[in-house]
């Protein structure tokens, strides 16, 4: 670690549970972001600001005039530009020893496969239904930890899903395929802008400790946020042996 990267992450490395063996491992790590919105602003811009040694960006939108209510990895200058490049260079000015990845693309089965064989930890931002079921089934096939977050209103949520822990669930065990939802989008439904801040900031949160060693991270457990009176509900999410994702007799 040289002079300038020991001052950088100085307030890590004076942390016991990070110190600069902590600091390394993040150094070493690979994140998958799905999505630069509302969450992925956040998320990419701590993993970048933290040392994270590289980031894989994946969004296939544009920046938008709405979206500087909340999405603060993005700027004026840079509206109808890729969602994706605008947080690479957001991320940059914060801190240009990180290696960006920026992909413009929908992340669909077959980009997922390869995305999350090569990544460390798959932090997903989305807010497609359809979107979170393939980064989960893909996280679950290459034993990688998935860190989700979603936010729309003042509502939000948080969990880890990691199953190389045999107790934990994966995300379809708790929010089964066949229960599709009824999709809500920020463009019809409206987001309180800090929330998309506080939850993926607990995103970045999550990916770093699992990425350092610190702490514990939210495996097994559903955090949900009511922003309105800023109260917290925790559940215990366990793993459904009949789940077709990972359960004792998953899909082929």
């Amino acid at each position: 670690m040289t002079d300038d990267e020991l001052l950088r992450y100085s307030r890590h490395i004076l942390l016991e549970e990070i110190g600069v063996e902590g600091q390394e491992r993040l150094a070493r790590s690979h994140v998958l972001v799905i999505g630069a919105g509302g969450l992925g602003s956040p998320v990419a811009l701590y993993l970048g600001t933290a040392g994270i040694g590289r980031i894989t960006l994946v969004d296939a939108d544009e920046v938008d005039l709405t979206n500087l209510q909340r999405q603060l990895a993005h700027a004026m200058d840079r509206l109808g530009q890729p969602k994706a490049l605008s947080a690479r260079t957001a991320i940059a000015a914060l801190n240009p020893h990180v290696q960006v990845e920026a992909v413009v693309a929908r992340a669909d089965a077959d980009s997922l496969d390869r995305l999350v064989a090569n990544a460390d930890i798959v932090v997903d931002c989305c807010d497609n239904f359809a979107t979170r079921q393939a980064v989960n089934a893909a996280c679950v096939r290459h034993a990688r930890p998935l860190v989700s977050g979603a936010a729309i209103r003042f509502d939000g949520q948080l969990a880890v899903f990691d199953t190389r822990d045999p107790h934990s669930p994966c995300y379809a065990c708790v929010f089964p395929a066949d229960a599709v939802p009824e999709e809500t989008r920020c463009a019809t439904m409206g987001v309180f802008a800090p929330l998309v801040g506080i939850v993926g900031s607990m995103q970045a949160a999550e990916a770093l400790k699992i990425a350092s060693g610190a702490g514990e991270p939210l495996v097994g457990q559903l955090l949900m946020l009511d922003a309105r009176t800023m109260e917290w509900t925790r559940l215990r999410t366990p793993r459904r042996a009949t789940c077709p994702v990972c359960g004792t007799r998953p899909l082929a």
